[in-house]
Protein backbone atom coordinates (compact mmCIF):
# COMPACT_ATOMS: atom_id res chain seq x y z
CA UNK A 1 0.00 0.00 0.00
CA UNK A 2 3.03 2.24 0.58
CA UNK A 3 4.59 1.75 -2.73
CA UNK A 4 0.44 2.76 -4.09
CA UNK A 5 0.46 5.78 -2.07
CA UNK A 6 4.08 7.08 -3.04
CA UNK A 7 2.96 6.15 -6.63
CA UNK A 8 -0.20 8.28 -6.49
CA UNK A 9 2.28 11.13 -4.67
CA UNK A 10 4.91 10.53 -7.42
CA UNK A 11 2.09 12.00 -10.04
CA UNK A 12 0.77 14.70 -7.66
CA UNK A 13 -2.51 12.65 -7.33
CA UNK A 14 -4.55 11.92 -4.39
CA UNK A 15 -5.01 8.34 -3.59
CA UNK A 16 -8.52 8.67 -4.06
CA UNK A 17 -8.33 9.62 -8.13
CA UNK A 18 -10.24 7.97 -10.49
CA UNK A 19 -8.81 6.12 -13.30
CA UNK A 20 -9.87 9.03 -15.99
CA UNK A 21 -8.24 11.33 -13.25
CA UNK A 22 -4.89 9.73 -13.95
CA UNK A 23 -5.10 8.85 -17.66
CA UNK A 24 -5.10 13.22 -17.85
CA UNK A 25 -3.04 13.23 -15.62
CA UNK A 26 -0.22 11.31 -17.00
CA UNK A 27 -1.00 12.90 -20.40
CA UNK A 28 -0.22 16.08 -18.46
CA UNK A 29 2.93 15.07 -17.33
CA UNK A 30 3.94 13.37 -20.30
CA UNK A 31 3.65 17.12 -22.17
CA UNK A 32 5.50 19.13 -19.65
CA UNK A 33 8.26 16.39 -19.75
CA UNK A 34 8.54 16.54 -23.85
CA UNK A 35 8.83 20.43 -23.27
CA UNK A 36 11.29 20.14 -20.57
CA UNK A 37 13.18 17.33 -22.82
CA UNK A 38 13.53 20.00 -25.94
CA UNK A 39 14.54 22.54 -23.31
CA UNK A 40 17.30 19.86 -22.05
CA UNK A 41 16.23 20.76 -18.43
CA UNK A 42 18.47 18.18 -16.30
CA UNK A 43 16.75 15.28 -15.13
CA UNK A 44 13.74 15.44 -17.35
CA UNK A 45 14.04 12.03 -18.56
CA UNK A 46 14.49 10.39 -15.06
CA UNK A 47 12.00 12.19 -13.58
CA UNK A 48 9.56 11.03 -16.18
CA UNK A 49 10.56 7.29 -16.02
CA UNK A 50 9.25 7.52 -12.39
CA UNK A 51 6.33 8.75 -13.10
CA UNK A 52 5.74 6.19 -16.49
CA UNK A 53 6.26 3.67 -12.78
CA UNK A 54 4.40 4.95 -10.99
CA UNK A 55 1.61 5.22 -13.67
CA UNK A 56 1.94 1.55 -14.28
CA UNK A 57 1.55 0.63 -11.00
CA UNK A 58 -1.30 2.46 -10.32
CA UNK A 59 -2.85 0.71 -13.17
CA UNK A 60 -2.48 -2.55 -12.48
CA UNK A 61 -3.66 -1.71 -8.83
CA UNK A 62 -6.88 -0.71 -10.53
CA UNK A 63 -6.98 -3.69 -13.32
CA UNK A 64 -6.36 -5.99 -10.01
CA UNK A 65 -9.11 -4.53 -8.51
CA UNK A 66 -11.53 -4.64 -11.20
CA UNK A 67 -10.70 -8.95 -11.81
CA UNK A 68 -11.38 -8.93 -7.77
CA UNK A 69 -14.52 -7.54 -8.48
CA UNK A 70 -15.16 -9.68 -11.37
CA UNK A 71 -13.90 -13.20 -9.92
CA UNK A 72 -16.32 -12.58 -6.45
CA UNK A 73 -19.30 -11.72 -8.77
CA UNK A 74 -18.77 -14.50 -10.81
CA UNK A 75 -17.40 -17.56 -8.48
CA UNK A 76 -18.00 -15.99 -4.50
CA UNK A 77 -21.13 -18.04 -4.56
CA UNK A 78 -18.83 -21.15 -4.83
CA UNK A 79 -16.77 -20.28 -1.07
CA UNK A 80 -14.34 -22.44 -0.86
CA UNK A 81 -14.41 -23.74 -4.63
CA UNK A 82 -14.27 -20.36 -5.69
CA UNK A 83 -10.95 -21.27 -6.82
CA UNK A 84 -11.50 -24.49 -8.30
CA UNK A 85 -14.50 -22.90 -10.23
CA UNK A 86 -12.58 -20.20 -11.64
CA UNK A 87 -9.66 -22.07 -13.02
CA UNK A 88 -12.46 -24.61 -14.54
CA UNK A 89 -13.83 -21.85 -16.54
CA UNK A 90 -10.65 -20.38 -17.33
CA UNK A 91 -9.47 -23.49 -18.73
CA UNK A 92 -13.03 -23.77 -20.59
CA UNK A 93 -12.95 -20.42 -21.96
CA UNK A 94 -9.58 -20.40 -23.35
CA UNK A 95 -9.82 -24.20 -24.60
CA UNK A 96 -13.60 -24.44 -25.20
CA UNK A 97 -12.97 -25.58 -29.13
CA UNK A 98 -10.05 -27.76 -28.35
CA UNK A 99 -11.91 -29.79 -25.91
CA UNK A 100 -15.23 -29.49 -28.18
CA UNK A 101 -12.65 -30.51 -31.16
CA UNK A 102 -11.26 -33.64 -29.04
CA UNK A 103 -14.82 -34.93 -28.04
CA UNK A 104 -16.19 -34.78 -31.24
CA UNK A 105 -13.03 -36.83 -32.66
CA UNK A 106 -14.12 -39.52 -30.13
CA UNK A 107 -17.31 -39.81 -31.03
CA UNK A 108 -16.14 -40.09 -34.80
CA UNK A 109 -13.55 -42.66 -33.32
CA UNK A 110 -16.23 -44.19 -31.88
CA UNK A 111 -19.17 -44.50 -34.55
CA UNK A 112 -16.75 -45.48 -37.05
CA UNK A 113 -15.79 -48.46 -34.66
CA UNK A 114 -19.62 -49.39 -33.73
CA UNK A 115 -20.26 -48.68 -38.04
CA UNK A 116 -17.35 -51.58 -39.00
CA UNK A 117 -18.66 -53.76 -35.93
CA UNK A 118 -22.51 -53.44 -37.53
CA UNK A 119 -20.87 -53.89 -40.94
CA UNK A 120 -19.26 -56.99 -40.18
CA UNK A 121 -22.18 -58.47 -37.99
CA UNK A 122 -24.53 -57.27 -41.18
CA UNK A 123 -22.19 -59.21 -43.77
CA UNK A 124 -22.13 -62.21 -41.38
CA UNK A 125 -25.62 -62.35 -40.70
CA UNK A 126 -25.84 -62.20 -44.85
CA UNK A 127 -23.07 -64.81 -45.02
CA UNK A 128 -25.04 -67.09 -42.93
CA UNK A 129 -28.65 -66.77 -44.87
CA UNK A 130 -29.53 -69.50 -47.90
CA UNK A 131 -29.16 -69.15 -51.21
CA UNK A 132 -31.66 -66.25 -52.97
CA UNK A 133 -34.24 -68.72 -54.83
CA UNK A 134 -35.77 -65.27 -56.54
CA UNK A 135 -35.11 -61.35 -56.51
CA UNK A 136 -37.86 -59.50 -57.12
CA UNK A 137 -37.62 -55.71 -58.02
CA UNK A 138 -41.21 -53.86 -57.53
CA UNK A 139 -41.77 -50.74 -59.90
CA UNK A 140 -44.64 -48.69 -59.57
CA UNK A 141 -47.81 -47.64 -57.98
CA UNK A 142 -47.43 -49.81 -55.55
CA UNK A 143 -48.07 -49.34 -51.78
CA UNK A 144 -47.61 -51.76 -48.82
CA UNK A 145 -51.16 -52.57 -46.64
CA UNK A 146 -51.39 -50.60 -43.08
CA UNK A 147 -51.76 -54.60 -41.88
CA UNK A 148 -48.36 -56.36 -42.77
CA UNK A 149 -45.50 -57.20 -40.74
CA UNK A 150 -42.89 -54.62 -39.59
CA UNK A 151 -40.04 -56.54 -41.16
CA UNK A 152 -39.84 -58.10 -45.00
CA UNK A 153 -43.55 -57.93 -45.16
CA UNK A 154 -43.35 -58.62 -49.20
CA UNK A 155 -40.63 -61.37 -48.56
CA UNK A 156 -42.88 -63.49 -45.73
CA UNK A 157 -45.45 -63.03 -48.24
CA UNK A 158 -44.29 -64.80 -51.22
CA UNK A 159 -42.44 -67.31 -48.84
CA UNK A 160 -45.82 -68.62 -47.45
CA UNK A 161 -46.83 -69.13 -51.39
CA UNK A 162 -43.73 -70.90 -52.28
CA UNK A 163 -43.30 -72.83 -48.84
CA UNK A 164 -40.24 -74.88 -50.98
CA UNK A 165 -37.93 -71.88 -50.99
CA UNK A 166 -35.86 -71.04 -48.39
CA UNK A 167 -35.19 -66.75 -49.52
CA UNK A 168 -36.20 -64.06 -51.52
CA UNK A 169 -35.07 -60.91 -51.63
CA UNK A 170 -36.80 -57.54 -53.02
CA UNK A 171 -37.25 -53.89 -53.42
CA UNK A 172 -39.99 -51.26 -54.21
CA UNK A 173 -39.54 -48.45 -56.11
CA UNK A 174 -42.37 -46.30 -55.54
CA UNK A 175 -43.59 -44.64 -59.02
CA UNK A 176 -47.39 -42.79 -58.72
CA UNK A 177 -49.34 -43.03 -61.76
CA UNK A 178 -49.92 -39.54 -62.51
CA UNK A 179 -47.84 -38.74 -65.16
CA UNK A 180 -47.01 -35.08 -64.10
CA UNK A 181 -45.56 -36.10 -60.43
CA UNK A 182 -43.44 -38.61 -62.39
CA UNK A 183 -40.30 -37.11 -63.17
CA UNK A 184 -38.59 -37.33 -60.21
CA UNK A 185 -39.53 -40.46 -59.38
CA UNK A 186 -38.64 -42.03 -62.67
CA UNK A 187 -34.63 -40.54 -61.92
CA UNK A 188 -34.66 -42.92 -58.94
CA UNK A 189 -36.34 -45.64 -60.95
CA UNK A 190 -33.86 -45.31 -63.66
CA UNK A 191 -30.92 -45.51 -61.24
CA UNK A 192 -32.61 -48.56 -59.73
CA UNK A 193 -32.46 -50.28 -63.09
CA UNK A 194 -29.12 -49.22 -63.52
CA UNK A 195 -27.53 -50.25 -60.24
CA UNK A 196 -29.76 -53.39 -59.33
CA UNK A 197 -29.83 -56.69 -60.83
CA UNK A 198 -33.18 -58.45 -60.13
CA UNK A 199 -34.40 -61.30 -61.69
CA UNK A 200 -38.06 -60.41 -61.71
CA UNK A 201 -40.19 -57.27 -62.19
CA UNK A 202 -43.55 -57.06 -61.46
CA UNK A 203 -44.91 -53.44 -62.63
CA UNK A 204 -47.84 -50.92 -63.48
CA UNK A 205 -49.01 -51.12 -67.36
CA UNK A 206 -46.92 -47.37 -67.67
CA UNK A 207 -44.19 -48.85 -65.64
CA UNK A 208 -43.66 -51.76 -67.94
CA UNK A 209 -43.82 -49.84 -71.15
CA UNK A 210 -41.18 -47.37 -70.06
CA UNK A 211 -38.93 -50.35 -68.88
CA UNK A 212 -39.67 -52.39 -71.97
CA UNK A 213 -38.62 -49.54 -74.33
CA UNK A 214 -35.68 -49.85 -72.41
CA UNK A 215 -32.96 -51.93 -74.61
CA UNK A 216 -32.18 -55.32 -74.07
CA UNK A 217 -33.35 -54.79 -70.27
CA UNK A 218 -36.27 -57.48 -70.56
CA UNK A 219 -35.91 -60.93 -71.41
CA UNK A 220 -37.88 -62.27 -74.95
CA UNK A 221 -40.48 -64.47 -73.82
CA UNK A 222 -41.76 -65.60 -77.08
CA UNK A 223 -40.63 -69.08 -76.87
CA UNK A 224 -42.28 -69.44 -73.67
CA UNK A 225 -45.70 -67.82 -75.12
CA UNK A 226 -45.39 -69.91 -78.05
CA UNK A 227 -44.07 -73.01 -76.04
CA UNK A 228 -45.74 -74.74 -72.43
CA UNK A 229 -47.39 -71.61 -71.10
CA UNK A 230 -49.57 -71.16 -74.44
CA UNK A 231 -52.33 -73.43 -73.04
CA UNK A 232 -52.12 -71.16 -69.45
CA UNK A 233 -52.63 -68.25 -71.43
CA UNK A 234 -56.09 -66.26 -72.32
CA UNK A 235 -56.61 -63.02 -74.70
CA UNK A 236 -54.28 -60.35 -72.76
CA UNK A 237 -51.98 -62.08 -71.01
CA UNK A 238 -48.95 -61.90 -72.80
CA UNK A 239 -47.88 -58.44 -73.44
CA UNK A 240 -46.19 -57.16 -76.95
CA UNK A 241 -43.46 -54.58 -76.99
CA UNK A 242 -41.38 -53.07 -79.58
CA UNK A 243 -38.30 -51.89 -78.01
CA UNK A 244 -36.52 -49.12 -79.44
CA UNK A 245 -34.28 -50.43 -82.49
CA UNK A 246 -36.32 -53.34 -82.90
CA UNK A 247 -38.65 -53.62 -85.87
CA UNK A 248 -41.00 -56.33 -84.53
CA UNK A 249 -43.48 -57.13 -81.37
CA UNK A 250 -41.92 -59.96 -78.62
CA UNK A 251 -43.63 -60.60 -75.61
CA UNK A 252 -41.63 -59.42 -72.88
CA UNK A 253 -43.88 -59.65 -69.72
CA UNK A 254 -47.08 -61.65 -69.13
CA UNK A 255 -50.18 -60.14 -67.21
CA UNK A 256 -50.95 -61.49 -63.61
CA UNK A 257 -53.56 -58.97 -62.45
CA UNK A 258 -56.03 -61.85 -61.84
CA UNK A 259 -53.81 -64.27 -60.63
CA UNK A 260 -53.49 -65.21 -57.01
CA UNK A 261 -50.52 -62.98 -56.58
CA UNK A 262 -52.71 -60.22 -56.57
CA UNK A 263 -53.82 -61.54 -53.08
CA UNK A 264 -50.32 -62.62 -52.33
CA UNK A 265 -48.50 -59.52 -53.07
CA UNK A 266 -49.42 -57.28 -49.76
CA UNK A 267 -49.53 -54.02 -51.67
CA UNK A 268 -52.31 -52.06 -53.18
CA UNK A 269 -51.85 -51.71 -56.77
CA UNK A 270 -53.78 -51.58 -60.01
CA UNK A 271 -52.22 -53.99 -62.49
CA UNK A 272 -49.54 -56.72 -61.83
CA UNK A 273 -47.82 -57.26 -64.92
CA UNK A 274 -44.86 -59.46 -64.55
CA UNK A 275 -41.18 -59.94 -66.73
CA UNK A 276 -37.87 -61.06 -66.62
CA UNK A 277 -34.61 -59.27 -66.70
CA UNK A 278 -32.76 -60.36 -69.58
CA UNK A 279 -29.08 -61.18 -67.49
CA UNK A 280 -31.69 -62.70 -64.49
CA UNK A 281 -29.67 -65.28 -62.28
CA UNK A 282 -32.31 -67.12 -61.55
CA UNK A 283 -34.21 -67.92 -64.99
CA UNK A 284 -35.44 -71.21 -63.91
CA UNK A 285 -37.07 -70.05 -60.78
CA UNK A 286 -38.44 -67.07 -62.60
CA UNK A 287 -40.16 -69.52 -64.45
CA UNK A 288 -41.82 -71.40 -62.11
CA UNK A 289 -42.67 -68.17 -60.06
CA UNK A 290 -44.88 -67.03 -63.41
CA UNK A 291 -45.95 -70.59 -64.66
CA UNK A 292 -47.39 -71.03 -60.53
CA UNK A 293 -49.32 -67.76 -61.06
CA UNK A 294 -50.61 -68.06 -64.56
CA UNK A 295 -52.25 -71.63 -63.12
CA UNK A 296 -54.28 -69.56 -60.86
CA UNK A 297 -56.15 -67.04 -63.63
CA UNK A 298 -59.59 -67.62 -64.29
Amino acid sequence: MEQLKKAYSTMGLADTATREEVEKRYETLMRQSRTRAKQQQAGAEESFAEVTQAYKLILQHEDQKITEAFNEQEYGKYRKMAGQAQKIDHFWRYYKFHTLGAIAAVALIIYGIISFINYREEQERIANLPPVDLNVSIMGNFILKEDVPKEEPVEQALLAAFPEWKRFVTTTTFVPADESMQYAYLQKALLVLATENPDVYVMDRSIFEWVGNQQDLLLNLDDWAEGEFKPLLSDGVALKLQPQEQTTEHVYAFDLTKSKLAEHLPMYHNELIVGIRSNAKNVDNAKAFIRKYLQTLP
